[in-house]
């Protein structure tokens, strides 16, 4: 299945492809249906194969079609609503956008950052008696397509997604997806997660990230599977569409887990009745205490993941009963050859050795675009480096011990912000922990944390120091301990460590 329409061929006609809230459900026949005519309209507008069409959409079913219909025939490229318009402006310059797809009457900045590019608007329209992502394509008055160079349906080697790397630390980096780099993620999840046609996924996960579009539209589609399309996390309703979407599973980041977690006592009733197959989290790691009263909570099993956008998302993951789980780790290899490569040469480590998470594979980006120095940097004898160092087991189980860029250090020892939250996060009164480096005059950097109390709980900072240093070697205990309401959080819901320190003011 090399392509984004071959992925559609799965589903029965009758089955539900897409549902949303209030809304009749999408089949798969009308969902390939509306495919096909988007990619016509597209052609019309002088839209082909390899263009690149920006979308700009809130979540929800018409986010997750546009994404699917759009990538059909052309290159989508999703991109934050929450963007300013000076961020608009950069992201559609740098991907040379050739259209902006807004929803109708949209006072999004991405409209006046458009305009000023002189890049077409798209407006997308629904009608209530349509089913849940159903929609149409309007454009500008007075718009004047030129023939469409490319048309038709994608093919395997073409592009269908582009997304920016976070750019924490640097410019953000352009990667291209082709259609068989997301095809092959669809798969590797689709057959890691044991996904069948009754499967239902609520989809909680931002359309704008690589997660919630692989794992949370393309994966349960490949299947043949159901996606109930959410207006995006809230740990609020999210019970109550626990209770009447009856999923089989949702994936979702630490930080969601946890909030629903938090509230979760007050929902016995919609838990204990609740249809969970399995529970997948991803993006960012998953402190051990999380998966154990997740999987208390649920009765069900938490399976975690490890991906990333180079990779179009899935690298390993944990396996579903009656294969093994392993807290604190992201699993063995699912769909890429995964291996430990030393930091300083491309040379290969063996089992147990801590180095570089390297991967290689059909769902590997072929490189970042029109960045040489990057993908010199990157690509070693035909693997990716991924930045993050870690370690494989005996059974080949994947522990990551932390982003290479994340590591302290503090006067030369190396700490692990990884293993310091792990600790943490075993005292009775936390409930959430991020550890990271703060600047420091003689050692550079030093060891310093977050934390989220639970409620009803109170806990000091010596008191936290004190826990740690039973556990911890000295020179690992964080030195400041900082209580907040809320940690920072990133646009897809991860805690940040890189800059952090800065946010909180501890960079004087």
């Amino acid at each position: 299945m090399p392509t984004i329409n071959d992925i559609l061929a799965t589903g029965d006609d009758n089955a539900v492809a897409i549902s949303g809230l209030d809304r009749d459900d999408l089949t798969f026949a009308g969902l390939r249906a509306h495919v096909n005519n988007t990619v016509l309209r597209l052609n019309m507008l002088g839209i082909g194969r390899n263009d690149r069409v920006a979308i700009v959409l809130p979540n929800g079913p018409e986010m997750a079609s546009a994404f699917v219909a759009i990538a059909a025939g052309a290159t989508t490229a999703p991109l934050n609503p929450a963007y300013k318009q000076d961020e608009f402006s950069f992201y559609l310059d740098d991907l040379k956008a050739k259209a902006v797809v807004v929803e109708a009457g949209s006072d999004s900045p991405a409209v006046a950052a458009a305009q000023s590019l002189g890049i077409p608007i798209l407006s997308l329209t629904t009608r209530p008696e349509h089913p849940a992502g159903l929609f149409e394509l309007e454009s500008p008055d007075g718009y004047a397509a030129e023939p469409c160079a490319s048309p038709g349906a994608s093919e395997s080697d073409d592009l269908g997604l582009i997304l920016h790397t976070s750019g924490t630390t640097s410019r953000p980096k352009i990667v291209p997806l082709t259609q068989t780099n997301l095809a092959a993620t669809a798969r590797n999840v689709a057959t890691t997660l044991a996904l069948d046609p009754t499967d239902r996924c609520l989809q909680v996960m931002p359309l704008f990230h690589i997660h919630g579009l692989m794992a949370g539209v393309l994966a349960p589609l490949r299947a043949g599977g159901g996606v109930f399309c959410t207006p995006g996390f809230d740990a609020l309703r999210f019970f109550g569409w626990l209770d009447s979407v009856k999923p089989s599973w949702y994936t979702a980041v630490p930080t969601m887990h946890q909030a629903i977690l938090a509230r979760a006592a007050r929902n016995k009733e919609i838990v204990g009745a609740s249809k969970l197959r399995f529970i997948r989290s991803s993006s960012s790691s998953l402190p051990p205490q999380v998966f154990e009263e997740l999987e208390a909570t649920f009765n069900t099993p938490v399976i975690e993941a490890y991906g990333m956008t180079e990779a179009a998302h899935q690298m390993t993951c944990n396996q579903i009963p009656p294969g093994q789980r392993k807290p604190g780790t992201v699993g063995p290899a699912a769909g890429p050859d995964v291996s430990i490569m030393s930091e300083s040469a491309p040379t290969l480590l063996a089992q147990g050795e801590t180095g570089e998470v390297v991967i290689r594979g059909e769902n590997v980006t072929p490189g970042y675009e029109n960045n040489p120095d990057a993908n010199a940097g990157a690509f070693d004898d035909g693997w990716f480096r991924t930045g993050d160092q870690g370690f494989l087991d005996e059974d080949g189980f994947l522990t990551i011990t932390g982003r290479l860029k994340e590591i302290i250090n503090r006067g030369g020892e190396k700490i692990s912000p990884r293993e310091v939250d792990d600790i943490l996060m075993d005292h009775p009164a936390i409930a959430q922990v991020v550890t990271f480096a703060m600047p420091h005059k003689t050692l550079g950097e030093e060891v310093a944390a977050a934390a989220v109390l639970r409620e009803g709980t109170e806990a000091s900072e010596k008191d936290v120091r004190d826990f740690a240093s039973e556990r911890l070697a000295a020179f690992k205990v964080p030195r400041k301990i900082l209580f907040l309401d809320e940690i920072p959080k990133g646009a897809t819901g991860k805690l940040q460590r890189i800059g952090l320190a800065e946010k909180l003011g501890l960079t004087d």
